[in-house]
């Protein structure tokens, strides 16, 4: 009765739209004030949840992104990326995706993605006659690969959470990203195939090599990240370090950049970032309190003795973290699921890295889905759409998400492959 009174002031919380952090926070003040703790602990929680080398991958790769964002680098990649293969069936779609996938490989950020590919090719695929909500539910959907084709910022924070390797978990990424990239890209050649856009010519070997040419920091960039992470050069937060001094230096090289772009590049990573690690304060004084409430425990005990087979666990889980997506965006999601969940994955014999895998593409879902997905607003802005439109291109792409999902507990090894038996 103690654990549903409390979640059921969580929610209530959030329905009244207070901000997850401080609905958290707030809630997990309480809680530890009926106990009668002293509430100095509070401070040092909020501290101790900051105060991770883990955690400053985040703010690294938010400037990185940033800085390739106003640095106008995602023309050159989707340029390059569209000499190659644009006069493909649905090329623009193709080049689109592959774009999408590249920059993933550096951000980390679906929003960050989604935005630096759309201000570029949706003006292109617009005037090459592709339909709007496509166009814009590829965008949406494409942008959400930032998150699970590593380096990814929720595979970092969720490494921090479970206490899990956040190299093994970026190299699990990768199969389930890449099969994602690759059933995006099928949609798009067959829906070309219906009439749906026209065709465009091969481009000249000049015009290939030119736009490579230009793109090649970018992906050089993109090589020196992964390498160094899975080689053991470097960990994810002084690899992005790196990548953001490289991305600097890159950029006002380029002459893509001047002080002005870099102050707004810095501003909005800090803002991101802000925003981030508040939520993961409030986070962490909630789950302080509700592991003294044995909350995660009960829940634990509880599915334990009511559901035995790990396929009907992971079905329910998929859909409660369905609906929940319905209404928290993705970071309030992995912070006050996992806690609750992360004993009874153990005790069903579950991977944890599998696990970590399966909830970010449930991640991935939920950003693209209304009212409260985020990728949705953000090519909503970009391509100055109406949402109905956004929302009715990327219903398929949710769905192709829904059945990956599926797909990942049939087949394990999409994500434990890499990993386990390569490296």
């Amino acid at each position: 009765m103690e654990s549903v009174l409390i979640i059921g002031s969580l929610i209530g919380l959030l329905l009244l739209r207070v901000p997850v952090a401080f609905a958290m926070g707030a809630l997990g003040t309480v809680l530890l004030a009926i106990k009668g703790l002293p509430l100095v602990a509070i401070p040092q929680r909020l501290f101790g949840s900051m105060d991770s080398f883990e955690l400053l991958a985040v703010p690294m790769f938010l400037l990185m992104s940033n800085v390739l964002l106003k640095g106008g680098v995602g023309r050159d990649l989707f340029a390059a990326v569209q000499a190659w293969v644009g006069h493909w069936p649905g090329g623009l779609g193709v080049a689109t995706i592959m774009s999408c996938t590249l920059f993933s490989a550096i951000s980390g950020s679906s929003v960050a993605t989604a935005a630096t590919i759309g201000t570029v090719a949706i003006p292109e695929m617009k005037s090459r006659g592709y339909d709007e909500p496509f166009i814009l539910g590829q965008l949406a959907a494409g942008g959400t690969l930032g998150i699970l084709i590593p380096p990814s910022i929720p595979l970092i924070i969720y490494g921090v959470i479970t206490e899990t390797s956040i190299p093994t978990l970026f190299l699990a990424g990768i199969g389930p990203g890449l099969f994602l990239a690759t059933i995006f890209i099928i949609y798009a050649m067959v829906y070309s195939r219906m009439g749906a856009a026209a065709a465009i010519e091969k481009a000249p070997w000049g015009e290939r090599l030119r736009a490579t040419f230009m793109a090649l920091p970018t992906v050089l960039l993109a090589v020196v990240i992964i390498t160094s992470i899975y080689a053991g050069i470097a960990t994810p937060s002084e690899s992005a370090g790196v990548g953001f001094v490289v991305a600097m230096i890159m950029t006002f090289l380029m002459g893509r950049m001047d002080w002005a772009k870099l102050k707004l590049a810095v501003s909005d990573s800090l803002t991101t970032t802000a925003m981030i690690f508040i939520i993961i304060a409030g986070a962490k004084v909630f789950s302080y309190a509700i592991t003294l409430y044995l909350i995660p425990q009960a829940i634990s005990g509880y599915l334990l003795a009511n559901i035995s087979s790990p396929t009907l666990f992971i079905l329910a889980v998929g859909g409660v973290l369905l609906i929940i997506g319905f209404f928290l965006e993705a970071l309030s999601m992995l912070l006050i699921m996992v806690p609750v969940l992360l004993p009874a994955v153990i005790g069903m014999g579950i991977d944890p890295i599998w696990f970590g895998i399966f909830f970010v593409v449930l991640i991935e879902t939920a950003l693209i889905t209304p009212p409260v997905g985020l990728n949705l607003f953000i090519i909503q802005a970009v391509g100055k759409a109406r949402l109905e439109s956004v929302v009715k291109g990327a219903w398929p792409f949710a769905l192709m998400m829904l059945c990956t999902a599926a797909l990942l507990w049939v087949w394990q090894d999409l994500a434990l492959y890499i990993p386990y038996k390569l490296f």
